[in-house]
């Protein structure tokens, strides 16, 4: 057996090697076999395939705006959006007594995805302060100078500089060339990230196919999108769609859309997909994601429901049904869906987070400590200061105010932005007579959180116990923005103003 090995074909064991996954030992063969014979196609081609497959990724669901693809973009956005029509004011009309909100005001998600950890922010002030990433509060720059950085760190892991000089070479030959075409736009857009030279060999290699071939169609359209094109990528995505209908080109034109913010084009795109492929699953969680955007939950959950008919093992559908669950008074069975993650392997702090809640509003207290001591030992950055946070909920519970203090002040200690942890302590310290203090972490919140209405409530109610009116006037005002319809600070306004009118 051993034999038979050793005197395999070096380009079949290397392909052998590609198809196992094992690319790096591909690429290595590949390199061996180029410096005996450096004008061998198929080797060429087969060391781009395994050099591209190390360092591609997903991009479809990897779109994150940073400042300057939002306030560089010269794409003209109504601010005045019809309700029920832009996924940017939807999150700031959400009740935020039915969901409670995340550090970037966003109501909190099943699932953390691209988009979902930032604010829509319309000045540059909001932009810079809000966090963009799950662990850093640095706000992303650009998604294309990213991008670069990445290339560069590729082209550096090559001991002999980079394997093709994209600049030196022939792009109408190689456009020509069928089998090497697609596979050489792969390594210069994945592997180089250079869009520019990708761009020419796409439309080099379109006009060699007679504007036939779809899969280049969405090749340009992903240049563009990629360049902040996005009119000019929509036309070549609608293009390959009207040719030849593919799963790829309705998520691409789908995430345009998301883009220039028209989630009701994307509700219809992916209808009109789902009608050609039945039961797709992507297809499916972008239309539960865009109504979850909305704010329409019931139809949120219906499509996961949908999903979960398709993939039993789809873990954001099963977070984002256990979350509606939760939210919805029913920690028993949110503990059914996370328990199942559970079992499929899912094994990380916000899991564990999550079922110590559930099994202490569902009562099973027996878990709730070993649940939470779980998630302690694997959280890191901002998962630790979450779960000091919901230890200090379970501490107020259970009556132990001590415990719930010094739970908060830990999460402070994590993540000195957290204003609903600043709320709380403002509450322990007021009920501790330590009214002063309160107030000011209850200002802390209100500058770090705006979103947020209990520290503007908080802050007016006890201002007005203490008789200065005025304060608690123009406070209960901004708590209004944050929460029109809060029952409780309508009242203190009402009273308000009934005095300040008999005066």
């Amino acid at each position: 057996l051993k034999a038979s090995f050793t005197t395999m074909d070096p380009f079949y064991l290397a392909l052998s090697n590609f198809r196992k996954r094992k690319f790096e030992k591909s690429a290595s063969i590949c390199t061996e076999l180029l410096e005996k014979n450096p004008y061998d196609q198929a080797v060429w081609t087969l060391k781009m395939q395994a050099l591209t497959a190390q360092v591609m990724v997903d991009d479809i669901e990897a779109e994150e705006e940073g400042i300057a693809d939002v306030f560089l973009d010269s794409e003209t956005i109504a601010q005045a959006a019809r309700p029920g029509t832009s996924l940017r004011t939807s999150s700031a009309t959400a009740a935020p007594g039915l969901r409670p909100r995340g550090s970037t005001g966003r109501p909190v998600s099943g699932m953390v995805r691209p988009a979902s950890q930032r604010a829509h922010a319309t000045s540059l002030e909001q932009a810079l302060r809000t966090a963009r990433t799950a662990k850093s509060a640095r706000a992303a720059t650009s998604q294309v100078a990213r991008t670069i950085r990445l290339g560069t760190a590729s082209m550096m892991t090559q001991p002999d500089g980079p394997f093709i000089q994209v600049s030196r070479l022939n792009i109408i030959k190689y456009a020509a060339i069928e089998g090497v075409a697609k596979p050489l736009f792969l390594y210069i857009f994945y592997h180089e990230n250079d869009v520019k030279n990708a761009l020419d060999l796409a439309v080099e290699a379109t006009k060699t196919a007679h504007f036939k071939d779809w899969w280049w169609k969405v090749a340009l359209g992903k240049c563009y999108h990629r360049l902040g094109l996005t009119r000019d990528a929509e036309q070549q995505f609608k293009s390959a769609l009207k040719q030849t209908p593919s799963v790829d080109a309705y998520l691409r034109l789908a995430s345009l859309y998301t883009k220039l913010d028209q989630p009701l084009n994307i509700l219809e795109l992916c209808t009109a997909g789902l009608q050609l492929f039945p039961n797709e699953v992507m297809l499916t969680t972008e239309i539960a994601r865009v109504l979850e955007g909305l704010n329409n939950i019931p139809a949120s959950v219906k499509y996961y429901r949908d999903v979960l008919q398709e993939d039993a093992t789809n873990v954001e559908a099963i977070a984002c049904i256990a979350t509606n669950y939760f939210y919805c008074d029913q920690p028993e069975v949110a503990l059914c869906f996370y328990r199942r993650l559970l079992q499929m392997g899912l094994y990380n702090a916000e899991l564990f987070n999550n079922l110590g809640l559930c099994c202490y509003y569902a009562q099973h207290y027996d878990m709730v400590v070993s649940c939470f001591e779980r998630a302690l030992s694997l959280a890191m950055e901002e998962a630790a200061a979450e779960v000091w946070y919901n230890i200090c909920q379970v501490a107020i519970g259970i009556g132990d105010m001590v415990v719930a203090m010094q739970s908060l002040r830990l999460c402070l200690s994590i993540d000195s932005n957290h204003a609903a942890a600043y709320n709380n302590l403002g509450v322990l310290l007021h009920r501790k007579g330590q009214t002063q203090e309160a107030l000011g972490y209850f200002q802390a919140a209100q500058s770090l959180g705006p979103f947020l209405f209990e520290p503007f409530y908080n802050h007016s109610l006890i201002t007005k116990e203490m008789g200065d009116f005025q304060t608690s006037y123009s406070v209960i005002q901004k708590g209004l923005k944050a929460y029109p319809n809060h029952a409780p600070s309508e009242n203190i306004l009402n009273s308000l103003e009934k005095y300040f009118q008999n005066l």
